[in-house]
This record gives C-alpha cells, structure tokens and sequence, in this order.
C-alpha cells in the first residue's frame, strides 16, 4: 500500500525563486515573462495560471506530467542558473507559489503564481541597468528584454525598470541587482523612489543623447550634400 504526503495548508502562500526574461507585447501595451526551458514558449503575465504545454486537458499540476509552473526554495540555486551562458540575459524572479502544488526536495510545481519582485542585471557591459530593452530575439507576438545600461541602451525599444513594473502591473517591483527592493527611499506620488526617479532620469538622458548624435549626423549630411549657391564668376 502506497502512503500518500499529509496535505499542506500554509497560513501564507509559500515563496519560490526562478528565472526568466522579460518580455513586451508587439503593440507595447502588456508585460510578462517567458521560461527557460520547458515552458518557454508560453508567455505569463504577473498573475498567472499555468497550463499543460503539451496540450493535455488535465489542471496542472498534475502527478504523471511535468506541467505547471517551476520554482526552487532557494534564491541562491536560481541564481546560479543565471551564471550559464544561455542564461546571463535572464532576470531572477520571486514568486508567490499559489493554487495546488507539488513539493519537491528543491522546490515546487505549482498552478498559479504571482511574480512579485524582479531583479535584473548587470548589463551586459557590466554597468548598472536603468532599463529594460529589445534584444532581437522573441516570441511570436512578444519581444524579449534584457537589462541595459544608460549608454548601451540608446535606440533600442526599451522600458525603465519602474515603467515595466507599471505595465505590468500587480504592485511589481523591478530593481537592479545588487539593490534592496526594500530600501527606496520615500516614494513619490507615483509610488516611485529615489533609485527609480534616478533610473528614470539617466534612461531619459540617455535617449536625448541619441537623439542629439542623430540630429547632429542629418545636419552634417546635409551641410555636405547641400547646394552651397552658384560657383563664383571666372577671374580676368
């Protein structure tokens, strides 16, 4: 006879850390985040339930599959996931595990999460990130996203850490890596602190510095290729 596990019934729900890369719907009006591996190709949003990725009609998660979503108990093992070439470009996420779950020794699979904090960076230049931008790489509908730094993010579609956590909704928190989510300083009426007026402000910046490079090339092209009036009159 096989003994079944006590069933688990947490006064709160149970914390999960995994990671994932950003992404931005085509018309730019919606934010989620895609998988690394088995659930890649299935974009989520903040709040989210999971589903089958082999189109089975069965509630994740369920025993005999491997579906739902993925999580560890320990930040530190999804960190580490973040050390792998494929994987530098990822965002660490923390999530809230909710719905039915599976727990295993390492972590949870579960069927519906909330993201709650997203930590990103550095750039791939190795400064701090002020931003969220384009990658070249996607999902049909959807545009990846990786952190860039003021400099390395000029021209590319892009979204300030704090502006991604506003399209997305659901009280997220975006902060670069090696800053305390909980240490922001006095927020203002948009729920923003110092680190995110800062951000918001070097990411601007950097914009009307692209801006002006492109502006200043048009001119030089122009005072080059300009008509510059009639050749002066033959002398003698």
């Amino acid at each position: 006879m096989r003994l079944r596990l006590p069933t688990e019934r947490p006064a709160e729900p149970p914390t999960g850390y995994k990671i994932a890369h950003p992404v931005l719907s085509q018309d730019g009006t919606r934010a989620g985040f895609t998988g690394v591996s088995l659930g890649g190709a299935l974009p989520y949003a903040v709040l989210d339930d999971a589903s089958c990725v082999y189109g089975r009609r069965h509630r994740p998660p369920a025993r005999l599959c491997d579906c739902g979503f993925h999580c560890v108990h320990d930040r530190g093992d999804a960190e580490a996931l973040l050390c792998t070439a494929e994987h530098r470009a990822a965002v660490l996420l923390e999530v809230s595990v909710l719905g039915a779950y599976i727990r295993f020794e390492r972590g949870f699979r579960y069927a519906r999460q909330r993201v709650r904090t997203v930590t990103a960076g550095p750039c791939a230049c190795g400064a701090t990130p002020v931003a969220l931008a384009d990658t070249g790489w996607g999902r049909p509908g959807w545009r990846a996203l990786a952190a860039y730094c003021p400099l390395c993010v000029r021209g590319r579609t892009s979204l300030s850490l704090a502006s991604f956590a506003r399209l997305a909704g659901y009280g997220l928190r975006v902060v670069a890596r090696g800053s305390d989510p909980a240490d922001g300083g006095p927020a203002g009426p948009d729920g923003l602190g110092v680190p995110e007026l800062v951000a918001e402000a070097a990411l601007l910046q950097a914009r009307l510095d692209w801006f002006q490079s492109q502006l200043a090339r048009l001119g030089d092209h122009g005072a080059g290729g300009g008509d510059n009036g009639p050749p002066p009159p033959p002398k003698g």
